[in-house]
């Protein structure tokens, strides 16, 4: 994801859909359309504090409870 910071920001900001992580409830994936694929920004959630800990390209968007969708 070098130079793509702009993409996780607007990922976070703005995703498409919001899932929350299969093995960690405290974990949520956000995802946004960026053609031709996905950008997953996998963020975890302690104390109210939340942190970024990756993200990546993805071809299509991860399973998991829908949290929320655009």
């Amino acid at each position: 994801m070098r130079h793509r910071l702009e993409d996780v920001q607007k990922t976070l900001a703005e995703p498409d859909e919001v899932r929350r992580s299969v093995s960690d409830p405290n974990v949520l994936l956000f995802h946004r359309s960026v053609t031709p694929r996905w950008v997953c920004a996998v963020v975890k959630r302690a104390e109210d504090i939340g942190y970024l800990l990756t993200a990546y390209p993805a071809d299509k968007i991860k399973q998991g409870e829908v949290v929320w969708t655009k």
